[in-house]
């Protein structure tokens, strides 16, 4: 009995397929928990459909995937001068976000990082007069610029990564590669077209693995079902039960990521108005469950163990039985599965 997911293949691949098309290039980012597939999994996707490159998050990452990937492997995270040296191949790529850091990487492959309006690492305009002497040193991959998700302020990404261009030009600097992030495919074909001497090259992972939200699905099998009736006490904590119905016990818990949720931003009064509802049932120890049963997201009886749930399931809904399953609405990036079942 296990949390499992559940991959309708074809589709999935299909994604695939039409995103790599749309992005002439493509580096396929493979990082943290693998999106929920796995690293192992997502490199051989990525070999499957012809990656000469994939993108991991960190050297450690690198050093865990370069047995699953034959191509190169670029590392997101940059370089720091007091990181701890771990043993690469020479097909890995570091990322680099300061002149400094540049300096440091004599002899290695490195991708250098513009800071964009995302303001988060990455060369200044200030340092292109300092670059030329240090990209002498190491095998210059080309140049990447990291963008936001959102632009409330209506500004434009194609321009953004065009002013970039426009500054590496004027401070002479290769431009034969450029990496890029959080593009449309029009955008990226509008780059391409206007500097036809530079390969773009779009890093992408949640659109690649998690753009068709219809091609996989979470479920947690039922492991146990008690009968229970108002004001009967049960779990860890001996609280009393609300109403007539069942107790479900249900794979998949903190070990798997469940009742784990990072912090989101709200926009739009209704949204925030969900955020202080849910706040305030948090505070009386009630609180949604990302299971499904006929229909409905079913209420944690108790904060979820470390691999199952405690769920109650009111007594006016269908019995769940042992052996059946509940569908499961939860993050990719944050869930660990028992099994992948491709159907």
């Amino acid at each position: 009995m296990a949390l499992s997911l559940y991959v309708d293949t074809d589709r999935w691949r299909a994604h695939q397929q039409s995103v790599v098309q749309e992005f002439p290039g493509i580096v396929p980012v493979c990082k943290g928990n693998g999106y929920g597939f796995g690293h192992e999994r997502l490199a051989d996707e990525a070999t499957k459909f012809g990656a000469d490159i994939l993108a991991v998050g960190t050297t450690y990452e690198a050093a865990r995937t370069k047995d699953m990937f034959g191509g190169d492997l670029l590392v997101l995270t940059p370089f720091r001068k007091d990181e701890e040296p771990v043993p690469l191949p020479d097909r890995a790529i570091r990322s680099v976000s300061s002149v400094e850091g540049v300096g440091l990487m004599r002899g290695a492959r490195v991708v250098i990082e513009v800071m964009s309006t995302m303001k988060r690492h990455g060369i200044t305009e200030q340092d292109l007069p300092r670059l030329h002497a240090a990209i002498d040193e190491v095998r210059l991959e080309g140049f990447a610029i990291h963008l936001p998700l959102d632009r409330t302020d209506g500004t434009d990404a194609v321009e953004e990564v065009i002013g970039w261009m426009d500054r590496l030009r004027a401070a002479r600097l290769p431009l034969e590669t450029m990496f890029v992030s959080h593009l449309q495919p029009h955008e990226f074909a509008i780059l391409q077209q206007q500097f036809p001497q530079t390969r773009f090259r779009a890093r992408i992972g949640t659109r690649l693995w998690l753009g068709d939200h219809d091609a996989t699905e979470y479920r947690g099998a039922i492991l146990d079902v008690t009968r229970v009736t108002k004001g009967d006490r049960f779990g860890y904590r001996q609280g009393k039960i609300a109403g007539d119905g069942w107790l479900v016990v249900v794979a998949g818990g903190t070990s798997h990521g469940v009742g784990l949720e990072s912090p989101k931003a709200l926009h739009g009064m209704t949204s925030r108005a969900k955020g202080v509802a849910r706040a305030g049932l948090a505070t009386v120890n009630r609180n949604l469950s990302p299971f499904v049963w006929a229909g409905k997201q079913r209420w944690f009886a108790e904060p979820p163990h470390m691999q199952v749930s405690i769920l109650f399931v009111p007594a006016d809904a269908p019995e769940p039985h042992v052996g059946e399953e509940l569908t499961a609405i939860l993050r990719h990036t944050t869930t660990m599965v028992d099994r992948t079942v491709d159907r």
